[in-house]
This record gives C-alpha cells, sequence and structure tokens, in this order.
C-alpha cells in the first residue's frame, strides 16, 4: 500500500470531493475545511509527489485570455486513490478500537 503523508492524506481527501480541481481551488478549500492557510506552492510539491505515486492525474485546460493565454492544470484522484484512502481509514479504525475506553 502506499505511505502518504498528514499533508498529502489531507489534500488527497479533498481532492477527491471533486474533480478537475485546480491547486488554487485546493488552497482555498484547504483554508475553508481546516481552518487554516496552506501556500499555493507547498500544494504543487505534493500534488507533483502524489502523481508520480499514481495517486493523482492532471491534464491542462484550455488558454483563457484572462489568464493571459495560459493554460490552468486540473487534478484528479485515480482509483488508487480511492482504495489508498480507504485502507488507511480502515486501520485507523482498527487501531482507534483498540485503545481502552478513559474514565
Amino acid at each position: 500500500m502506499v505511505n502518504l503523508g498528514h499533508f498529502e492524506e489531507q489534500i488527497l481527501l479533498i481532492l477527491l470531493q471533486e474533480d478537475g480541481v485546480t491547486a488554487v481551488d485546493l488552497v482555498k478549500k484547504f483554508d475553508d475545511l481546516m481552518g487554516k492557510s496552506v501556500t499555493l506552492s507547498a500544494v504543487h510539491v505534493v500534488l507533483k509527489r502524489m502523481e508520480k505515486k499514481g495517486l493523482v492525474t492532471s491534464e491542462f485546460g484550455i488558454p483563457t485570455a484572462e489568464r493571459g493565454g495560459r493554460r490552468q492544470r486540473h487534478f484528479n484522484a485515480s482509483d488508487k486513490a480511492r482504495e489508498a484512502v480507504m485502507h488507511i481509514n480502515s486501520e485507523r479504525q482498527f487501531l482507534w478500537k483498540l485503545i481502552p475506553d478513559v474514565k
């Protein structure tokens, strides 16, 4: 199974919510959902790392005039990503059940 860092897992879980998301969208959504700010460069590093692991795919959109003719890159979670987060969740649930109740 693929190993993910905490931040990678958070970005991946946000990415799984919607297809075709840009890195800028992920930064905004992370801030909204987590109440923490994150830099665009940090998100790009994580996306590139996860793309190498086969968890994320990307494609360029159509160039637009408002972006000076530059294309945006859109990211999607792969099937492997869905399997990875399900496995992580299963492992976490198992470990949480092993913790005795504190009274």
